[in-house]
């Protein structure tokens, strides 16, 4: 009832005013379980694929959007449980991969979608990153559900870092057709197959989105991105020092 409300009350406004284009919804099952997943250019992709959907869609969110104290947090909480969002703990790295397989397996036992980034977290620079192997192969194959790879297109373009008002542009959205992996099911404890899995997901994805991809995970890279950025400020700094000090000795006539 909650996610319907919440359906027409933000998805209809969302795409009277963005608009986005949309090839292959033909692709997804009338019911019956599935999971969707998609390469992650944005906060707003968790929104702009439900809203195109009739079927509602469940993803995954980080456990502070649900806990944080107060009105606001309260509101929060509303919001993305009224979205279809699932809380998950991410408070230690394994364990978060296990709460998110366990709430992926559970929303497809109900005979539901369920929405999953296999890049683990969203792109810092536009390009595809590698998918991880253990939360979207481990659930496919414990479950049997067809894998539906989905492109979201432009989406980090409507409001860019740093940008406060959204850009009023055309986002797309490509879905693929549905890949089938229930020839490895029993062997969601092989890592070569986890590997393989998520691989062919991933080219696909790189396929319906034409992005560069870059073997490498996304984490990793943002993580050199800040450390460079440090760097980069730090030397900004020491030359500013090193010019100070230099002025300060310079001889006087």
């Amino acid at each position: 009832m909650l996610y319907g409300t919440m359906k027409v009350a933000i998805g209809g406004p969302l795409k009277l005013a963005f608009r986005p284009w949309v090839e292959g919804l033909e692709n997804i099952p009338a019911d019956g379980p599935a999971i969707l997943a998609s390469n992650h250019l944005s906060f707003s992709d968790s929104f702009f694929l439900p809203a195109v959907l009739d079927r509602k869609v469940t993803f995954i969110a980080k456990a502070e959007y649900f806990t944080t104290p107060g009105v606001k947090g309260r509101l929060t909480a509303a919001f993305f449980k009224g979205v279809g969002q699932l809380p998950v703990d991410r408070s230690g790295a394994r364990g978060a991969g296990e709460a998110a397989i366990k709430s992926g397996i559970e929303v497809l036992e109900r005979g539901e979608l369920f929405g999953i980034y296999p890049e683990g977290t969203r792109s810092p620079d536009g390009r595809l990153y590698r998918g991880k192997p253990g939360g979207l192969a481990r659930v496919a194959l414990a479950t049997g559900a067809p894998v539906i790879p989905v492109a979201m297109i432009d989406t980090e373009k409507i409001q860019p870092p740093g940008q406060v008002m959204p850009k009023l542009m055309r986002p797309g959205i490509r879905i693929g057709r549905p890949l089938d992996f229930t020839r490895y099911q029993g062997m969601e404890h092989d890592r070569f197959v986890l590997r393989a899995v998520t691989d062919e997901v991933m080219y696909e994805i790189m396929k319906l989105s034409g992005q560069e991809y870059v073997d490498v995970y996304a984490t990793a890279m943002k993580r050199q991105l800040t450390e460079a950025a440090k760097a980069e400020k730090e030397a900004e700094k020491a030359a500013k020092a090193a010019l100070a000090r230099a002025e300060r000795n310079r001889p006087t006539d």
